[in-house]
């Protein structure tokens, strides 16, 4: 099967290539849908990707204007109503006025649309541009990771590169109708288990080229492909955790959940994406 002519990519799939093509070609073109869990103990894994989720639904009520005080009382896990505290108490400072949460953006990408949807854009002016007329944007991504990921593995994951880049493309319209400069635009990474920790990404000229290259280039070659032209990862510790092991012949047991982020740790080049960027990510 080749790529639908209306095919959509999004940062997950495009990691999702990266990291295996087999599992890209599965899950996106065959959308199979294979019995095999992700890590074990399936319910833990299964409780934590709820827990994430309802932390998502929480700000997202928070930052349409419900009181916090309303939506506290909404909390009973203890893990959630941890998180919960950090963000009121310790979440991202100085976030510019306009937000606008749990939008989607989307542009072409050669032939095809890239598209991303977006926890929180915060938009507005900045004391510190030229006399205060400036404009600021700042992408905020809420993790629910167990242990805070290195900077070098989140600088390198698509996330990071398409969240900015689509934000220039696509993000006039949150800006009055006036494109936003690349130097505007800001992504942070807050840790709901780290809060005083976020991961902070400025963007500048030479990454915004930087990054339409590759992402040009990356789905151009995804669109030449031919069937047999999927290939398995080299990586194959990273099975461990892909519901396509078995078909894959990549062994039957599930990868432990207390082990899954040491992962995260890793230099490889090669990432797991279990639960960092399973939350909120678009399905198609």
């Amino acid at each position: 099967m080749t790529l639908p002519t209306n095919f959509q990519f999004s940062q997950g799939s495009l990691q999702d290539y990266v990291d295996c093509p087999r599992r890209f070609q599965l899950r996106y073109l065959l959308r199979l849908a294979w019995p095999a869990m992700e890590a074990e103990p399936p319910l833990e894994n299964e409780r934590h990707l709820q827990q994430g989720a309802a932390f998502h639904r929480l700000i997202h009520q928070h930052v349409l204007g419900i009181a916090p005080e309303r939506l506290s009382s909404t909390v009973t896990d203890a893990d959630l109503r941890r998180w919960w505290h950090n963000y009121l108490e310790r979440g991202p400072e100085n976030l510019p006025e306009l937000r606008y949460p749990e939008i989607v953006l989307s542009a072409p990408a050669g032939d095809y649309r890239l598209v991303a949807k977006y926890d929180l854009i915060a938009v507005g002016p900045s004391a510190m541009l030229s006399a205060g007329t400036g404009k600021r944007a700042v992408i905020v991504d809420w993790k629910t990771s167990r242990k805070r990921p290195r900077r070098r593995w989140l600088a390198e994951r698509l996330q990071t590169k398409v969240y900015p880049y689509l934000l220039v493309r696509a993000g006039a319209h949150l800006n009055g109708g006036q494109p936003l400069e690349v130097e505007q635009v800001e992504m942070v990474y807050w840790f709901a288990n780290f809060p005083e920790e976020p991961a902070r990404f400025a963007y500048d000229i030479a990454q915004y080229e930087a990054d339409e290259a590759y992402l040009t280039s990356l789905v151009g070659q995804v669109a030449n492909l031919s069937n047999s032209s999927y290939p398995l990862t080299t990586q194959e510790r990273h099975c461990r955790y892909c519901p396509y092991r078995s078909l894959c012949q990549r062994g039957v047991r599930a990868g432990a959940l207390d082990e899954v982020e040491d992962e995260l740790e890793l230099d490889d080049g090669f990432g797991i994406s279990l639960d960092f960027e399973q939350i909120a990510e678009i399905e198609y």
